[in-house]
């Protein structure tokens, strides 16, 4: 697509909120295009939530998406979604107890429901996706229940015809206590731009000592957004330099070594597009294994960027178990900036 047609596309747009003010925005009668919530209430249909302690003073938030056309709702299998015809929002949830399947056959299915969605709505070309797995590194009897969702995961992307390494979506995987399953999704018209972190291994070429299968996604994606935007999506990201991880036991190195890590991916990205992105400007995700680490990794944060830097005042932190157990915290992150993405 040219970059003339790309300022005609639809545009879409985020905006981190307050639960109030998300709910706010919806009372006029027409709820927003979609939103993933944060601590939210799980009855609303257009805003999906992340069924995970929220740990910031500031309460439940939500990333609230809007887009210009008329939307309509489908769903497909087990996959809920909104389309405005441009851009698709969605969400699965799969229970393991009333389901009766394991976790790589529900993954599987899960993403399997996934890619007939796109195809349903649209909006074929994956941006972003969100996995959140209850006892993510519990014993799925003798393999990680991990390594069961990344058996499954990439069955069927494979199956899908969908880009399983190189060129796979941004992504990431938390655990949470109990519950579904659950994914939520971004696509669009428009293919992103997949970026790694030369500081790591990329996932999807992991060594089998992580499983029979390897995580499917990149450390970053750049995607059009339409209007003259261009959204950086980074994936979750941790204390991982190469494939292994570093600073074992250590939360406050940890949470150090994540930014510089998430400095790595934000130079690739800059690398190959117009638009400007800052480590101290993204709307960040902190999860975090220990609740008491919280104000240690928060204060990380302000000795490094300072507190009146938008990553650390607008950021939610969440109670979330890593995909390593060895892991301590993790950060994902968003951010929107004029320019185009270079070829």
């Amino acid at each position: 697509m040219s970059a003339r047609e790309l300022l005609k596309v639809p545009p879409l747009r985020v905006e981190r909120l307050t639960l109030p003010q998300g709910l706010a925005m919806a009372a006029g009668g027409r709820s927003p295009f979609g939103g993933l919530g944060y601590g939210t209430p799980d009855n609303l249909a257009w805003m999906p939530t992340v069924n995970a302690q929220v740990l910031s003073e500031g309460g439940p938030m939500a990333d609230v998406w809007q887009a210009s056309g008329e939307i309509r709702s489908g769903t497909t299998g087990v996959a809920r979604w909104r389309t405005d015809g441009h851009w698709v929002l969605g969400a699965i949830d799969l229970d393991e107890a009333v389901e009766q399947q394991g976790v790589a056959r529900l993954a599987e299915r899960a993403y399997a429901d996934l890619f007939r969605a796109l195809a349903d709505s649209g909006c074929p070309h994956l941006l972003r996706i969100w996995n959140y797995l209850p006892q993510i590194n519990g014993d799925g009897g003798g393999l990680e229940r991990y390594r069961q969702f990344n058996m499954g995961r990439q069955q069927a992307f494979l199956d899908a015809g969908q880009a399983a390494f190189d060129g796979a979506p941004a992504a990431c995987a938390l655990g949470i206590r109990q519950g579904s399953l659950c994914i939520r999704f971004l696509a669009g018209q428009v293919a992103p731009l997949p970026i790694e972190n030369p500081r790591q291994v990329s996932a999807y070429r992991y060594p089998d000592t992580y499983g029979p299968r390897s995580p499917t996604f990149s450390r970053a994606a750049l995607a059009e957004l339409g209007g003259g935007d261009v959204a950086l999506f980074i994936s979750g990201t941790a204390s991982i330099i190469g494939h292994e991880t570093v600073h074992l036991g250590d939360v406050r190195a940890q949470t150090a070594e994540t930014l510089r890590n998430l400095t790595a991916v934000i130079d690739a990205a800059n690398a190959r597009t117009s638009a400007r992105f800052d480590l101290p400007k993204l709307e960040a995700v902190v999860y975090v294994r220990h609740v008491a680490d919280a104000p240690v990794v928060r204060q990380v944060l302000v000795d490094a960027l300072g507190a009146d830097a938008p990553t650390v005042r607008q950021a939610v932190y969440l109670e979330a178990d890593i995909c390593r157990q060895d892991l301590l915290v993790e950060i994902e992150a968003h951010a929107v900036a004029p320019g185009a993405i270079r070829a």
